[in-house]
Protein backbone atom coordinates (compact mmCIF):
# COMPACT_ATOMS: atom_id res chain seq x y z
CA UNK A 1 0.00 0.00 0.00
CA UNK A 2 0.99 3.62 -0.41
CA UNK A 3 1.53 5.27 2.97
CA UNK A 4 2.77 8.67 4.11
CA UNK A 5 3.50 9.72 7.69
CA UNK A 6 4.19 13.08 9.29
CA UNK A 7 6.86 12.20 11.84
CA UNK A 8 9.34 14.45 13.64
CA UNK A 9 8.45 17.43 11.48
CA UNK A 10 8.66 15.85 8.04
CA UNK A 11 6.75 13.54 5.71
CA UNK A 12 8.19 10.05 5.27
CA UNK A 13 6.94 7.22 3.08
CA UNK A 14 6.46 3.52 3.81
CA UNK A 15 6.41 2.03 7.30
CA UNK A 16 9.13 3.78 9.33
CA UNK A 17 10.18 2.38 12.73
CA UNK A 18 8.95 4.73 15.44
CA UNK A 19 9.40 2.91 18.77
CA UNK A 20 12.27 1.11 20.44
CA UNK A 21 12.27 -1.64 23.07
CA UNK A 22 12.52 1.00 25.81
CA UNK A 23 9.73 3.23 24.45
CA UNK A 24 6.92 3.58 26.95
CA UNK A 25 4.42 3.26 24.11
CA UNK A 26 5.59 -0.23 23.18
CA UNK A 27 6.47 -1.38 26.70
CA UNK A 28 3.72 0.14 28.84
CA UNK A 29 1.06 0.71 26.15
CA UNK A 30 0.68 4.48 26.48
CA UNK A 31 -0.47 4.73 22.85
CA UNK A 32 -3.62 6.52 21.74
CA UNK A 33 -4.82 6.97 18.18
CA UNK A 34 -7.83 7.88 16.12
CA UNK A 35 -9.13 6.87 12.74
CA UNK A 36 -10.78 8.99 10.08
CA UNK A 37 -11.53 8.43 6.42
CA UNK A 38 -10.95 10.04 3.05
CA UNK A 39 -13.03 8.66 0.18
CA UNK A 40 -14.65 10.00 -2.98
CA UNK A 41 -12.99 13.36 -2.35
CA UNK A 42 -14.47 13.90 1.14
CA UNK A 43 -13.21 13.59 4.72
CA UNK A 44 -16.38 13.39 6.86
CA UNK A 45 -16.09 14.61 10.46
CA UNK A 46 -12.30 14.79 10.23
CA UNK A 47 -12.25 17.70 12.69
CA UNK A 48 -14.17 15.65 15.27
CA UNK A 49 -11.64 12.82 15.04
CA UNK A 50 -8.83 15.30 15.72
CA UNK A 51 -10.78 16.72 18.66
CA UNK A 52 -11.22 13.21 20.04
CA UNK A 53 -7.54 12.34 19.97
CA UNK A 54 -6.85 15.48 21.98
CA UNK A 55 -9.30 14.17 24.59
CA UNK A 56 -7.67 10.73 24.44
CA UNK A 57 -4.31 12.33 25.23
CA UNK A 58 -5.77 13.96 28.34
CA UNK A 59 -7.32 10.68 29.47
CA UNK A 60 -3.99 8.84 29.12
CA UNK A 61 -1.80 11.53 30.66
CA UNK A 62 -0.10 12.47 27.39
CA UNK A 63 0.74 15.92 26.04
CA UNK A 64 -1.24 17.01 23.00
CA UNK A 65 1.36 18.50 20.66
CA UNK A 66 -0.99 19.75 17.93
CA UNK A 67 -4.37 21.44 18.10
CA UNK A 68 -7.19 20.03 15.95
CA UNK A 69 -6.92 22.93 13.50
CA UNK A 70 -3.21 22.27 13.01
CA UNK A 71 -3.96 18.60 12.36
CA UNK A 72 -6.53 19.62 9.75
CA UNK A 73 -3.83 21.59 7.95
CA UNK A 74 -1.32 18.73 8.19
CA UNK A 75 -3.87 16.27 6.84
CA UNK A 76 -4.45 18.47 3.80
CA UNK A 77 -0.70 18.33 3.10
CA UNK A 78 -0.86 14.55 3.34
CA UNK A 79 -3.97 14.21 1.20
CA UNK A 80 -2.20 16.11 -1.59
CA UNK A 81 0.17 13.14 -1.95
CA UNK A 82 -2.71 10.88 -3.09
CA UNK A 83 -5.26 10.93 -5.89
CA UNK A 84 -8.34 13.02 -5.10
CA UNK A 85 -10.61 9.95 -5.12
CA UNK A 86 -8.27 7.76 -3.04
CA UNK A 87 -9.82 5.70 -0.25
CA UNK A 88 -7.59 6.34 2.74
CA UNK A 89 -7.32 5.73 6.47
CA UNK A 90 -6.19 8.82 8.39
CA UNK A 91 -4.59 7.94 11.73
CA UNK A 92 -3.15 10.46 14.21
CA UNK A 93 -1.21 8.75 16.99
CA UNK A 94 0.46 9.79 20.26
CA UNK A 95 2.62 7.82 22.66
CA UNK A 96 5.16 8.45 25.43
CA UNK A 97 8.82 7.59 25.12
CA UNK A 98 9.54 7.48 28.86
CA UNK A 99 7.99 7.01 32.26
CA UNK A 100 7.83 4.34 34.94
CA UNK A 101 4.40 2.72 34.53
CA UNK A 102 2.80 6.17 34.33
CA UNK A 103 3.71 7.93 31.10
CA UNK A 104 5.92 11.02 31.23
CA UNK A 105 3.89 13.57 29.23
CA UNK A 106 6.99 15.62 28.45
CA UNK A 107 8.27 12.74 26.30
CA UNK A 108 5.14 12.51 24.14
CA UNK A 109 5.70 11.86 20.44
CA UNK A 110 3.32 12.15 17.50
CA UNK A 111 2.77 10.61 14.08
CA UNK A 112 0.06 11.31 11.51
CA UNK A 113 -0.41 8.48 9.02
CA UNK A 114 -2.37 8.42 5.77
CA UNK A 115 -2.49 5.21 3.78
CA UNK A 116 -4.47 3.29 1.18
CA UNK A 117 -7.39 1.43 2.75
CA UNK A 118 -10.37 0.69 0.49
CA UNK A 119 -13.81 0.89 2.07
CA UNK A 120 -15.34 -2.58 2.48
CA UNK A 121 -18.26 -3.50 0.26
CA UNK A 122 -21.60 -3.40 2.12
CA UNK A 123 -22.29 -7.07 1.56
CA UNK A 124 -23.31 -7.83 5.13
CA UNK A 125 -21.72 -9.96 7.79
CA UNK A 126 -22.47 -12.43 10.55
CA UNK A 127 -22.29 -11.93 14.31
CA UNK A 128 -22.57 -13.97 17.48
CA UNK A 129 -22.20 -13.40 21.22
CA UNK A 130 -18.69 -13.14 22.65
CA UNK A 131 -17.72 -14.76 25.93
CA UNK A 132 -15.46 -11.75 26.58
CA UNK A 133 -16.79 -8.50 27.98
CA UNK A 134 -15.96 -4.84 27.70
CA UNK A 135 -14.28 -3.23 30.73
CA UNK A 136 -15.64 -0.21 32.57
CA UNK A 137 -13.92 3.09 33.31
CA UNK A 138 -12.88 1.77 36.74
CA UNK A 139 -10.81 -1.02 35.15
CA UNK A 140 -9.51 0.43 31.86
CA UNK A 141 -9.16 3.78 30.02
CA UNK A 142 -12.46 3.40 28.18
CA UNK A 143 -12.73 7.19 27.83
CA UNK A 144 -9.82 7.14 25.36
CA UNK A 145 -9.25 5.52 22.00
CA UNK A 146 -6.34 3.68 23.54
CA UNK A 147 -4.40 0.89 21.87
CA UNK A 148 -4.31 -1.08 25.13
CA UNK A 149 -8.07 -1.73 24.81
CA UNK A 150 -7.79 -3.54 21.51
CA UNK A 151 -6.23 -6.86 22.59
CA UNK A 152 -9.47 -7.58 24.44
CA UNK A 153 -11.46 -6.86 21.29
CA UNK A 154 -8.95 -8.91 19.34
CA UNK A 155 -9.45 -12.04 21.40
CA UNK A 156 -13.23 -11.65 21.08
CA UNK A 157 -12.87 -11.30 17.31
CA UNK A 158 -10.61 -14.36 17.06
CA UNK A 159 -13.11 -16.38 19.08
CA UNK A 160 -15.98 -15.35 16.77
CA UNK A 161 -14.00 -16.08 13.61
CA UNK A 162 -13.01 -19.51 14.93
CA UNK A 163 -16.72 -20.23 15.28
CA UNK A 164 -17.42 -19.16 11.69
CA UNK A 165 -18.64 -15.59 12.29
CA UNK A 166 -17.34 -12.26 11.06
CA UNK A 167 -17.75 -10.34 14.31
CA UNK A 168 -19.16 -10.56 17.82
CA UNK A 169 -21.32 -8.58 20.19
CA UNK A 170 -19.58 -7.83 23.48
CA UNK A 171 -21.53 -7.27 26.69
CA UNK A 172 -20.68 -4.95 29.54
CA UNK A 173 -20.12 -6.08 33.13
CA UNK A 174 -23.87 -5.98 33.81
CA UNK A 175 -24.74 -8.19 30.86
CA UNK A 176 -26.10 -5.48 28.57
CA UNK A 177 -24.92 -5.13 24.96
CA UNK A 178 -21.97 -2.75 24.65
CA UNK A 179 -20.73 -2.87 21.04
CA UNK A 180 -19.21 -5.11 18.42
CA UNK A 181 -15.50 -5.84 18.64
CA UNK A 182 -14.81 -3.21 15.97
CA UNK A 183 -17.87 -0.95 15.68
CA UNK A 184 -21.03 0.36 17.30
CA UNK A 185 -24.07 -1.86 16.78
CA UNK A 186 -27.72 -1.11 16.00
CA UNK A 187 -31.02 -2.93 15.78
CA UNK A 188 -34.30 -1.96 14.17
CA UNK A 189 -37.68 -3.00 15.53
CA UNK A 190 -41.04 -1.87 14.14
CA UNK A 191 -39.39 0.93 12.15
CA UNK A 192 -37.45 2.43 15.08
CA UNK A 193 -33.67 2.30 15.47
CA UNK A 194 -32.13 1.31 18.81
CA UNK A 195 -28.46 1.41 19.85
CA UNK A 196 -26.76 0.92 23.25
CA UNK A 197 -26.59 4.05 25.36
CA UNK A 198 -22.99 5.11 26.15
CA UNK A 199 -22.30 3.92 29.70
CA UNK A 200 -18.54 4.24 30.06
CA UNK A 201 -17.69 0.88 28.51
CA UNK A 202 -17.30 2.01 24.90
CA UNK A 203 -16.63 5.18 22.94
CA UNK A 204 -19.62 7.16 21.70
CA UNK A 205 -18.54 6.75 18.09
CA UNK A 206 -18.33 9.78 15.82
CA UNK A 207 -20.08 7.96 12.96
CA UNK A 208 -22.62 6.68 15.49
CA UNK A 209 -23.42 10.22 16.62
CA UNK A 210 -23.68 11.40 13.02
CA UNK A 211 -26.09 8.62 12.05
CA UNK A 212 -28.27 9.28 15.11
CA UNK A 213 -28.61 12.94 14.08
CA UNK A 214 -29.28 12.09 10.43
CA UNK A 215 -31.95 9.49 11.17
CA UNK A 216 -33.70 11.72 13.68
CA UNK A 217 -33.57 14.58 11.20
CA UNK A 218 -35.28 12.33 8.67
CA UNK A 219 -38.04 11.47 11.14
CA UNK A 220 -36.84 7.99 12.13
CA UNK A 221 -37.28 7.29 15.88
CA UNK A 222 -33.88 6.58 17.47
CA UNK A 223 -33.53 5.26 21.00
CA UNK A 224 -30.30 5.08 22.98
CA UNK A 225 -30.98 2.60 25.76
CA UNK A 226 -29.87 -0.55 27.54
CA UNK A 227 -30.27 -3.54 25.24
CA UNK A 228 -29.94 -7.28 25.76
CA UNK A 229 -28.55 -9.84 23.36
CA UNK A 230 -32.07 -11.24 23.04
CA UNK A 231 -33.22 -7.84 21.73
CA UNK A 232 -30.75 -8.26 18.89
CA UNK A 233 -31.79 -11.86 18.23
CA UNK A 234 -35.40 -10.71 17.82
CA UNK A 235 -34.72 -7.57 15.74
CA UNK A 236 -36.15 -6.83 12.30
CA UNK A 237 -32.83 -5.41 11.07
CA UNK A 238 -29.26 -5.16 12.31
CA UNK A 239 -26.46 -2.87 11.19
CA UNK A 240 -23.22 -1.33 12.42
CA UNK A 241 -21.53 2.05 12.29
CA UNK A 242 -17.86 2.87 12.58
CA UNK A 243 -15.04 4.66 10.86
CA UNK A 244 -13.69 1.68 8.93
CA UNK A 245 -16.85 0.87 6.95
CA UNK A 246 -19.09 3.78 8.01
CA UNK A 247 -22.56 2.17 7.77
CA UNK A 248 -22.68 -1.57 7.12
CA UNK A 249 -25.44 -4.21 7.23
CA UNK A 250 -25.45 -7.29 9.46
CA UNK A 251 -27.13 -10.20 7.69
CA UNK A 252 -26.85 -13.05 10.18
CA UNK A 253 -26.99 -13.41 13.95
CA UNK A 254 -26.18 -16.92 15.16
CA UNK A 255 -28.27 -19.22 12.92
CA UNK A 256 -30.79 -16.55 11.86
CA UNK A 257 -30.44 -14.86 8.47
CA UNK A 258 -31.62 -11.29 7.84
CA UNK A 259 -31.80 -9.00 4.84
CA UNK A 260 -30.43 -5.45 4.74
CA UNK A 261 -33.51 -3.47 5.74
CA UNK A 262 -35.03 -0.09 4.89
CA UNK A 263 -33.76 1.75 7.97
CA UNK A 264 -30.21 0.52 7.34
CA UNK A 265 -30.45 1.60 3.70
CA UNK A 266 -31.79 4.99 4.74
CA UNK A 267 -28.99 5.43 7.27
CA UNK A 268 -26.33 4.62 4.67
CA UNK A 269 -27.89 6.86 2.02
CA UNK A 270 -28.27 9.72 4.49
CA UNK A 271 -24.66 9.40 5.58
CA UNK A 272 -23.29 9.38 2.04
CA UNK A 273 -25.45 12.33 1.05
CA UNK A 274 -24.37 14.30 4.13
CA UNK A 275 -20.69 13.42 3.60
CA UNK A 276 -20.88 14.82 0.08
CA UNK A 277 -22.47 18.06 1.25
CA UNK A 278 -26.13 17.02 0.97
Amino acid sequence: MTAWHFLDGEWVEGNPPIMGPMSHGSWMASTVFDGARAFEGVTPDLDKHFERIENSCKAMGLKSLYRPGELMELSQDGLAKFAKDAQLYIKPMYWAEAGFVAADPETTRFCLSLYDSPLPEPKGGSITLSSFRRPSIETAPTNAKAACLYPNSGRALREAQARGFDNAIMLDALGNVSELTTANVWLVKDGAAHTPVPNGTFLNGITRQRVIALLRGAGVPVYERSLTYRDFQQADELFQTGNYGKVMPITRIDDRDLQPGPVYRQARELYWSWAHGG
